[in-house]
C-alpha cells in the first residue's frame, strides 16, 4: 500500500452511507488524500446504480454526470431518470416544491420558529422518475434558479487524474 493509500473500499463505503465513526473521518479530514480513492469512489458509486453509463463525476446526492455511447455528458439520478446535458443546469429540469406560505413552512418548522416567507423560501428539488430529494435551497422568493457548478471534467481527468476519461460502450 503506497504510503496514503490507507483506507480499504470498505471505509469509503462508510464514508459515502454516512455511517463513518466520527473518529475516522476526522482522521480522513486531516491527512492527505488517497491517491486512489476517487477511484474507489467512483467504483463504488457505479456499482450502485443500475444503468451502465460511466460516472464521470458525482454532481451531487443521487446525481452524476455521466458519459453516454454518442458522447454526450448528462446530469443522471440513481434512478436512471436522465435530467439534461451537464452543460445545462439540471434544477430546471426537476420537479421543484416551493414552501412560499406560513401553512407550507408549518409543516416543517414549529410555530413561530420558521422564516418569513415573504423575506425567505425554500426550494425543494426532486427527481422526475422517482422522487428523491434532490437538494433544498433557502432563497429569497425573486432570487434565481442557479446552477450550483461547472466542474472542467477535461482538465481533472487530464491534469489531475492523469489519464483518459472513461467511454461509454
Amino acid at each position: 500500500m503506497a504510503q496514503y493509500d490507507k483506507y480499504d473500499r470498505k471505509t469509503i463505503e462508510e464514508l459515502i452511507d454516512g455511517t463513518i465513526d466520527f473518529f475516522k473521518l476526522k482522521e480522513m479530514l486531516s491527512n492527505f488524500k488517497d491517491t486512489d480513492r476517487f477511484d474507489k469512489y467512483i467504483s463504488i458509486l457505479q456499482e450502485r446504480v443500475p444503468w451502465d453509463d460511466p460516472i464521470l463525476l458525482p454532481a451531487g446526492l443521487h446525481l452524476y454526470i455521466v458519459q453516454k455511447p454518442d458522447g454526450k455528458r448528462i446530469v443522471k439520478c440513481d434512478c436512471g431518470h436522465e435530467f439534461c446535458e451537464a452543460s445545462d443546469n439540471w434544477k430546471l429540469h426537476a420537479l421543484i416544491y416551493v414552501r412560499d406560505t406560513e401553512e407550507k413552512m408549518a409543516e416543517l418548522y414549529p410555530k413561530m420558529l420558521a422564516q418569513d416567507p415573504e423575506w425567505q423560501v425554500l426550494r425543494e428539488y426532486y427527481c422526475p422518475g422517482c422522487a428523491t430529494q434532490l437538494e433544498v435551497e433557502a432563497v429569497t422568493p425573486w432570487y434565481p434558479v442557479i446552477k450550483d457548478f461547472e466542474p472542467d471534467i477535461d482538465t481533472f481527468y487530464k491534469e489531475w487524474l492523469k489519464r483518459p476519461l472513461p467511454q461509454a460502450k
